[in-house]
């Protein structure tokens, strides 16, 4: 019989995080399953700039970013759900039970759940769409959260869609624990306002009890969990927790020591989680449990950030380019990107305009994808309003803000003080088998695809590497 899978996506962590993080915690959960996992340093072959968006892609298809030239949030996957489908599409269509929850590119949802237990698309969903529709409740507030906390945690709440979350709270799983922890956190933002940044990190703790509840009464063959969480908090504070990376610290003595427990926080609720799944397994030893990234972080510049050039002003920015609302659709991305899909009267006219932006004499980082879709690079940091200089169509633009673009600061004055590297991590714990295991083997992103295919017993298809165990 083959193995059942809990595919745990913790996004972007490598080892240096977990080994950093089992010997604070020498009876954390990750910590005691450690030796007894087979460990993978899991490597990104993706060309050019990597980002999750465009790893996991490979990862769960088999196939690189030189092939399935996926790039951005909301771009049309129709060719490429054709040409190389997702890991779990193809065990639907094998028949294979499959439950899916948050992971990147899962929106729009298939056109049919047959063979899926649930379906739950990821934070960057256009729409509210799953399975089961109850869920949907969830997902309107975790969008909303999503939309309002990109850059800056939000403090407040959308009122309409919280309430009609907890309304459903009970029917979906949320536990009575969990309900007291998120009260302790909103408590503990009234004396430290600065903690509201760990927002981020408790939609992944709602999100995790209604998934567990899925899994629990469904049991599927083969499931999926993402989580950002981690890798958020690395992002922004991975030089309060290791200030001897870096050869230059901008950042105050103060900065330092208010953050320099963020990443510890983070992974101590993912290790709660990992803890739940573990036991779970335990219980059903029919399931092996993979803890995985798709690559992962390291530090990069330790410097502070005060604001950013946003487009604060979506109607207003396209109407600079002569393009009105019914003319284009805004499209989910994660801040400071900016997103849109142009109809097709106005494509032409917005790509010739786009190519003459300069930002402070710099040229406009953008892309242009089929069907319309065009991705735009915003995030200038630390632009004094006096010093921000738009060139458009060879003139300079006599006031920004008439564009829609507003520098927005940052309220945690976190840069990117770690960054992406290849390098990620992968734990396959086995309740079966209890042998300790030396050493890390490495693996290619490329061969987890077909490993899982190869497990149900199903041919990798034919432009995928072969499986690696």
């Amino acid at each position: 019989m083959p193995a059942k899978i809990i595919f745990y996506e913790l996004n972007e962590v490598p080892f240096k995080i977990i080994e950093y993080f089992t010997k604070i915690y020498p009876d954390s959960t990750l910590a005691k399953i450690f030796p007894q996992a087979r460990k993978y340093e899991s490597y990104a072959e993706d060309k050019g700039h990597l980002s999750p968006w465009i790893t996991w892609p490979t990862l769960h298809r088999g196939v690189s970013n030189e092939k399935h030239f996926i790039s951005d949030f909301g771009q049309d996957l129709t060719e490429q759900d054709q040409q190389f489908p997702t890991t779990w599409n193809i065990l639907a269509q094998n028949k294979v039970k499959v439950g899916v929850f948050g992971s990147l590119h899962t929106y729009p949802p298939p056109p049919s759940y047959e063979n899926f237990a649930y379906y739950v698309p990821d934070m960057f969903a256009a729409g509210s769409e799953c399975f089961p529709k109850k869920i949907e409740a969830y997902q309107r507030f975790n969008l909303t959260m999503s939309r309002e906390s990109g850059r800056n945690v939000s403090a407040g709440m959308p009122i309409k869609e919280t309430l009609n979350f907890l309304t459903a709270l009970p029917e979906l799983g949320f536990k009575f624990k969990t309900a007291l922890d998120v009260a302790n956190q909103l408590v503990e933002e009234r004396t430290d306002k600065w903690k509201v940044v760990r927002r981020r990190t408790y939609q992944t703790v709602i999100a995790f009890d209604l998934f567990m509840a899925q899994l629990k009464r469904n049991k599927p063959d083969y499931t999926t969990f993402f989580t950002n969480h981690v890798a958020s908090s690395m992002h922004r504070y991975w030089a309060a927790s290791f200030p001897e990376d870096y050869d230059n610290i901008e950042l105050t003595q103060q900065w330092l020591e208010q953050y320099n427990s963020e990443i510890v926080f983070t992974m101590k609720k993912a290790d709660e989680m990992i803890r739940r799944l573990v036991e779970f397994a335990d219980q059903n030893p029919e399931y092996n449990l993979w803890i995985l990234s798709s690559m992962g972080q390291e530090a990069y510049k330790a410097n502070s950030i005060e604001s950013q050039l946003y487009v604060s002003n979506p109607e207003k920015f396209m109407n600079f380019f002569g393009i009105n609302k019914s003319e284009w659709q805004s499209r989910p991305s994660m801040l400071p990107q900016f997103n849109v899909l142009v109809n097709e009267n106005k494509r032409k006219s917005f790509l010739e305009q786009l190519a003459t932006l300069k930002v402070n004499d710099h040229k406009f980082d953008f892309r242009e994808h089929t069907a319309g879709f065009f991705a735009l690079d915003w995030g200038h940091p630390n632009l004094a309003d006096a010093d921000t200089k738009i060139e458009y169509m060879g003139k300079p633009v006599e006031n920004f803000r008439d564009m829609g673009l507003e520098n927005v600061e940052i309220k945690d004055k976190s840069g990117t003080t770690a960054y992406h590297i290849p390098q990620g991590s992968m734990l396959v714990y086995d309740p079966k088998d209890t042998h300790h295991k030396q050493g890390i083997t490495q693996l290619s992103t490329l061969d987890i695809a077909p490993t899982i295919l190869q497990n149900f017993g199903i041919k990798p298809k034919a432009y995928m590497n072969k499986a690696a165990f």
